[in-house]
């Protein structure tokens, strides 16, 4: 992702392009494979793979704003932890609950052949399948 981008990206999230949300940026969003976190697990990247110091409530706040604008999805494994993903499309996801480690799964790949309706009032956002691994 070209420079520019990276700068459009914070504006439109509302942040301005300070240092360190820069790098925060780059590290998300300047790589060909899509990206699953956590905020800790971010941090402790951020820590190994940059020289800019961070506030954990910067990631935070920067990460949060990513989300809002629609850079990033959220995805909550049951209650145990929230991720987010670089990848906002409609697709699955393999969880490995002994590595932690969050798995992207095509949407072609998976068919479903009925949902049910949604409750009086509802609508239906989206489905998406959760497989959870093993060893």
């Amino acid at each position: 992702m070209k420079k520019v981008d990276i700068f459009k990206k914070l504006r439109s999230s509302g942040l301005r392009p300070t240092k360190q949300r820069v790098e925060i940026a780059k590290f998300l969003f300047d790589r060909d494979t899509t990206f699953h976190f956590t905020i800790e697990s971010l941090e402790n990247h951020l820590t190994k793979k940059t020289t800019c110091k961070f506030a954990l409530a910067t990631i935070y706040n920067t990460v949060h704003a990513f989300k809002k604008a629609g850079h990033l999805s959220e995805v909550d494994v049951r209650g145990k932890k929230t991720y987010f993903d670089t990848n906002i499309t409609n697709h699955h996801h393999f969880y490995d609950n002994e590595t932690s480690e969050l798995i992207d799964i095509d949407a072609s790949e998976i068919v479903i052949q009925k949902i049910p309706k949604a409750p009086n009032g509802k609508k239906i956002k989206n489905v998406e399948v959760f497989i959870n691994l093993k060893n």
